[in-house]
């Protein structure tokens, strides 16, 4: 390599990467879903219960009323506070995660080689890339060493690519792929030796930010129950608005006074409007994504959260995600047919007769490997031999290496020993094919090779050749041929099952799931961990007999099939649109560049966060950190309890708002005393969102979350059992509060007490929903065994609030509250104890509808 400081690669100035970035952009691609401070403050005040308020204490300045209209205000701007602060917050979460893996490169500026963010490497650019190191953007290659460069992210290609000059720079890049090309590509991984290029394309100009550039032709999947909340509040606001100018003109017209009927329309409409519905399921969802964050799963787009609990398939790749990704020697095999297996274990006794073999394998490789079959070989001999087996002495070194080439897939080490003459022991490595043809075999011996092979790939491992040799003379032949090589045996390779693979796939099979493997490996390897992960390998699909089927015959395999070897990129997206074609619900599994399409195109996207590129990521909606399949079975199981919770919270919110709305009608339709303002109507929203949004969030899974089958994809968040159950809890607990309210007006009770009276039976008759509707299926003691602190903080402050509303002069003023005595307080008891009861009766017989 030329020296650091050579003129020629002096690179860019500071001042002129700065200009380029000004002008051209960072190196990344634009987030198009990045939302404001501003645009997140707009979205809060369109809340339709904001306006509400502000119309009420709008009302009440205008009859003089300065409390009750700065108590109004405070419950709007509170309102308004806790909602921008939750958005701010989750949007910092998310552009925290975008910058979560951020690359960084050495580039040479001024003559100097720094360390720059990768979003930061600008057009012309010098960068310097070796093992290990992530390419930043397109380059053109103006130096190099043995360089070899992994582009399976963009290509899907798992073996490795070599690079190579060329006289002519002024050629357009070609696309990435195939061996002697003088470019690197954004995103690519060098796995040998190092080089210099010059970055000729950065950001949406890359070949990465071209493909990201497309997915915005593809559409995402809509998020469904925002749809339908939208809609179920749409109709709730204009029966509400409808209601409401009824109201004013009743009251107006029999009672006079036209303001206080507006105050007590705006009391009906807030009575009416279910505005935590949108707020409880955008709550549900930012919390989903905190909890999955927990088991290292990051949520891109909060909807996707919704679709877990429905997913009918889950494509996933085989690579890191059911597999460590960290190759390892699972057998030794001697030429006569004889072979070694080497177990799980990391305590590795390796008989006699293998031991050269492993000591050939490990000269054979680099001395500091990067490559991971070379690592595992590294890993091997440490943990199995000794120095009597041959390994390299301190005075040994590494006097050439012959690298693999195009004609013969093996690479040789010759290294210069420590004995008293001077000589060069010889190793080498490769293809088996390859390594016969250096070892000169005869048919005999490679009809027997072929068989150990054959009989090693259907167990899935990747099989490599070994041998030795030997030279006297101070000259080294000028290609590996030439030497007199002795065939020593094969060694096989594996990439081990993920410790919780087989009870995830198990899991998911109890779940109704269907596992789907789509891998670019051979059909042996894909076989072979298909069978240890549990998952069906009746039929196994290749991408050539895919290649040339008709629609019909193509939806048809991949209805039947459970793994697909040798897939190209493209195949992937036409497997998923075949599933979503005949109704699943696609969970898809990738982490390079050339999988993004197929990520976007399905229900659930899934980028691997350890090895994927910002492309996936970006086009994905869910990112594991881990790369871990079982990952994705936690978060199936946690969007299957979101779903459950966010019923219960939905068929709350129906239950609560028929007893609230009726009492509001009441003494309206029949002349009788107002019961409630928009302030006592403001205090129970300050009830019912808190436990819509965190009691019924923090509520666990039911039992049988993972035994039941996925939710139908066209299910309805408010079914009509669902529906009908709420309003029938509502009726109850407004038919018992109603009683209370007429009998106590009958006895002439006080109007202040009759109002208290009423409204403390009404906020007990809603704790009795919040216990009724905590769990479908559990009984009201199993129930209350479940932990949830969020509710015991909840019914705490609801408690304190009442009790000061009574204590506290001021407070009961604000509420028009007068003094209730105990056998009251014991009546507003007796009703929420016979809501509960009566409820808890009768729930059995609305279970199985309410789940199925």
């Amino acid at each position: 390599m030329t020296d650091d400081h050579t003129p020629l690669l002096s690179g860019l100035s500071e001042a002129e990467a700065q200009g380029r970035l000004k002008s051209e952009g960072f190196n990344e691609l634009p987030h198009l879903d990045r939302r404001t401070t501003l645009g997140i403050m707009l979205e809060v005040l369109r809340e339709p219960m904001l306006a509400l308020l502000l119309g009420g204490g709008v009302v009440y300045l205008l009859l003089g009323d300065l409390r009750e209209a700065l108590i109004l205000l405070a419950f709007a701007a509170l309102s308004v506070l806790i909602s921008f602060v939750q958005q701010a917050r989750t949007e910092r979460v998310m552009e925290a995660l975008r910058d979560l893996t951020s690359p960084r490169a050495l580039v040479v500026r001024n003559g100097v080689r720094v360390r720059v963010a990768g979003r930061e490497v600008a057009r012309g650019d010098l960068v310097v890339l070796g093992e290990g190191d992530r390419v930043p953007a397109d380059a053109a290659l103006l130096q190099l060493q043995d360089l070899q460069v992994d582009e399976s992210l963009l290509t899907g290609e798992s073996v490795p690519v070599r690079k190579a000059l060329s006289v002519d720079k002024t050629d357009s890049p070609p696309r990435p792929g195939g061996d002697d090309l003088p470019f690197v590509y954004s995103g690519s991984l060098v796995v040998r030796g190092s080089g210099i290029a010059e970055v000729i394309a950065t950001g949406p100009r890359s070949e990465i930010g071209k493909i990201g550039q497309a997915l915005h032709t593809l559409e995402t999947e809509p998020p469904r129950l925002k749809a339908q909340t939208a809609r179920i509040v749409r109709l709730a606001a204009m029966g509400g608005i409808v209601i409401s100018l009824a109201t004013v003109a009743l009251y107006g017209t029999l009672r006079g006074g036209w303001l206080d009927a507006v105050l007590a329309g705006i009391t009906i409409g807030m009575a009416m409007l279910p505005e935590e519905f949108p707020v409880v399921l955008t709550v549900f969802m930012a919390m989903g994504a905190w909890r999955l964050s927990h088991a290292r799963v990051l949520t891109r787009r909060a909807s996707s959260v919704e679709t877990l609990g429905s997913a009918t398939v889950l494509c996933t790749d085989k690579t890191g995600t059911l597999t460590e990704n960290r190759m390892s020697i699972a057998e030794l095999r001697h030429p006569d047919g004889a072979s070694f297996r080497t177990g799980n274990t990391g305590e590795i006794t390796i008989p006699g007769r293998f031991r050269e073999l492993a000591a050939y394998a490990l000269l054979a490789s680099a001395p500091e490997p990067f490559d991971p079959m070379e690592k595992a070989l590294h890993k091997l001999a440490h943990d199995g031999l000794n120095a009597t087996d041959g390994l390299p002495g301190p005075k040994w070194t590494l006097a050439h290496s012959y690298g693999l080439r195009p004609d013969l897939l093996a690479m040789t080490q010759v290294w210069r020993t420590d004995t008293p003459a001077p000589a060069f022991l010889v190793a080498a490595k490769g293809a088996p094919e390859a390594i016969a043809g250096l070892c000169r075999l005869d048919e005999a011996e490679l009809d027997a090779l072929r068989q150990s092979v054959d009989e090693m790939a259907t167990e899935g491992l990747r099989v490599l050749g070994v041998a030795k040799s030997s030279h006297e003379s101070g000259h080294l032949p000028g290609t590996q041929k030439e030497f007199p090589f002795v065939f020593l045996g094969l060694a096989g390779l594996a990439d081990p099952l993920r410790a919780g693979v087989p009870d995830a796939v198990r899991e998911c099979r109890s779940a109704g799931i269907r596992v789907v493997m789509i891998t670019g490996d051979y059909p042996a390897t894909a076989r072979a961990i298909a069978l240890q992960a549990g998952i069906a390998v009746d039929d196994v699909q290749t991408g050539n007999a895919l290649a040339s089927l008709d629609e019909a015959e193509f939806a048809r395999r991949v209805r039947s099939a459970s793994v697909f070897a040798r897939i190209m990129p493209e195949q992937k997206l036409r497997i998923v649109q075949a599933l979503k074609a005949d109704g699943e619900i696609v969970a898809m599994t990738g982490d390079g560049v050339n999988d993004a399409p197929s990520l976007k195109a399905a229900h659930i996207g899934v980028a691997m966060g350890g090895r994927g590129t910002d492309v996936a990521r970006e086009a994905s909606s869910i990112v594991l950190l881990n790369d871990d399949f079982g990952s994705i079975v936690v978060a199936v199981r946690l969007g299957r309890r979101i779903y459950d919770n966010l019923r219960k919270a939905m068929g709350f919110i129906f239950a609560v708002h028929v007893p609230i709305a009726g009492l509001a009608l009441l003494p309206l339709v029949f002349g009788l005393p107002i019961l409630m303002g928009p302030i006592h109507i403001a205090f129970l929203e300050m009830i019912i969102d808190p436990v819509c949004a965190l009691v019924f969030e923090a509520e666990k899974e039911e039992g049988d979350v993972m035994r039941r089958k996925p939710r139908r994809p066209n299910e309805s968040l408010f079914s009509w059992p669902l529906i009908g159950w709420s309003v029938m809890q509502g009726a109850l607990a407004f038919g018992l509060v109603a009683a209370i309210y007429l009998v106590a007006l009958d006895r002439g009770m006080p109007e202040d007490e009759v109002r208290a009276l009423t409204f403390f039976s009404l906020v007990v008759s809603i704790i009795s929903l919040i216990l009724v509707n905590r769990s479908f299926s559990a009984s009201l003691i199993t129930a209350f065994r479940g932990h949830n602190p969020s509710l015991g903080w909840i019914l705490l402050g609801v408690s304190a609030i009442l009790a000061a509303s009574l204590l506290w002069p001021w407070l009961s003023a604000l509420f028009a509250f007068g003094a209730l005595h105990l056998d009251d307080l014991a009546v507003t008891l007796a009703a929420g104890i016979i809501v509960l009861l009566v409820l808890e009766a009768i729930k059995p017989l609305w279970r199985k509808s309410l789940r199925s």
